[in-house]
């Protein structure tokens, strides 16, 4: 049995053949998970109801499976209509931040962060029933350090 709480078959399979700088990519309800990343990727449909299971959940397994080096978010467009030049940061990146500390989270507008989660080096896809929105994450696999020996 596993020592860690990550025990899902295929997704340990797939980060298993993954490696250095290779990408997973924790997806809410509303992205496009067909179209949305590399179509060699491996994808793991956990969207079992609504807010089941949640981005934040999967990144718990994760953290605690993998060691990660960088993180990408969907950023809000800005709110032209409201003359403000920046929109409003999504709570789910504070959940986040806190997960994956010393991590900064890189944002990326939305079609910028579908280019990043179609290119080749996503190796997993994980879809989530998580309803809030901007809840995506593209995680960038890191390096196992002598303390995880």
């Amino acid at each position: 049995m596993l020592r860690y709480g990550l025990t899902h078959p295929t997704m340990l399979a797939a980060l298993a053949a993954a490696g250095h700088g290779s990408r997973v990519l924790i997806s809410d309800g509303h992205y496009p998970h067909t179209t949305g990343a590399h179509p060699a990727a491996e994808r793991v449909y956990l969207n079992l109801s609504p807010d089941r299971l949640l981005v934040t959940e999967v990144l718990a397994a994760l953290t605690d499976a993998i060691p990660i080096e960088a993180a990408a978010v969907m950023t809000p467009p800005s709110d032209v209509s409201a003359g403000s030049a920046t929109a409003a940061e999504p709570e789910i990146f504070a959940e986040f931040r806190t997960a994956l500390p010393g991590i900064t989270l890189d944002g990326l507008d939305r079609f910028a962060f579908y280019d990043a989660a179609r290119g080749p080096d996503t190796a997993l896809v994980v879809a989530t029933g998580d309803r809030r929105t901007y809840a995506n994450l593209l995680l960038t696999i890191g390096v196992r350090g002598d303390a995880d020996r």
